[in-house]
């Protein structure tokens, strides 16, 4: 653990950039306070707290103050750059981002967009499989699990792109691979479509089998899905 107080880590950094890791500079208080964008009398109360801590050294000469960064304070610094550094550059954790909600009947569109080749080929290219031409569609049962729902938007997906058949324009599909039940069906994904008359209360789930059939289910049961993702 840092023994500087974070607070006032800008001023300790903004030092090493004035030339204080060098050797003593001239500090004007009124002039760091701006450049830490706080009052005179803050960057002054952090001059003699840096002090007092160890990571700089003061000397008054006549009227002026020059203020040099120790080799404490400069190992400070250095300390918490790397940790900044490793943070940023530490690789996204994967993510189970969890519904559950009751099987409810569709409007249909599932099973006609399955059936446009447009979005099979796709489908078969990039998720290795041929969705079952339908979707579970699974009404969200609690608040939690709507807001939950904003979740996916932000997180890895596998893009389907829209197309023209030469008669009229399909959207682009998002699909956000999840299992089903606890891993009883591995290969399934949520889809989020660019034109879709459903809200956020609503999954569109598909699989390469009749998610009903194989699962034994039907419209009124409960269903657990859970995305498997990482955070973007």
């Amino acid at each position: 653990m840092s023994d500087v107080n974070y607070v006032h880590v800008p001023t300790l950094a903004e030092l090493l950039v004035m030339g204080a890791g060098q050797g003593f500079i001239e500090i004007n208080t009124s002039n760091l306070g701006k450049r830490i964008n706080k009052s005179q009398q803050a960057a002054s109360k952090h001059l003699l707290e840096l002090e007092s801590l160890g990571f700089i050294v003061r000397a008054r000469i006549g009227q002026k103050f020059k203020v040099r960064v120790t080799d404490r304070g400069y190992k400070e610094i250095e300390n918490i750059s790397s940790l900044l550094k490793t943070a940023l550059e530490a690789p996204t954790p994967s993510t189970l981002i969890a519904f559950e909600g009751k099987v409810v009947s569709g409007m249909g569109e599932g099973a006609y967009y399955m059936s446009l080749e447009g979005y099979k080929t796709q489908f078969m290219e990039k998720l290795g499989y041929r969705p079952y031409p339908g979707t579970l569609n699974v009404k969200l049962s609690e608040q939690l699990f709507t807001n939950s729902r904003h979740d996916i938007d932000r997180s890895s997906h596998i893009y389907i792109d829209g197309f023209n058949d030469g008669s009229r324009t399909y959207g682009w599909v998002k699909c956000y691979p999840a299992d089903i039940n606890d891993g009883a069906i591995t290969d399934s994904a949520i889809l989020v479509l660019e034109r879709t008359h459903y809200d956020n209360s609503l999954l569109e789930v598909i699989a390469p089998v009749c998610i009903k059939d194989y699962l034994g289910i039907r419209n009124g049961d409960k269903v657990k899905i859970r995305v498997h993702s990482n955070i973007v």
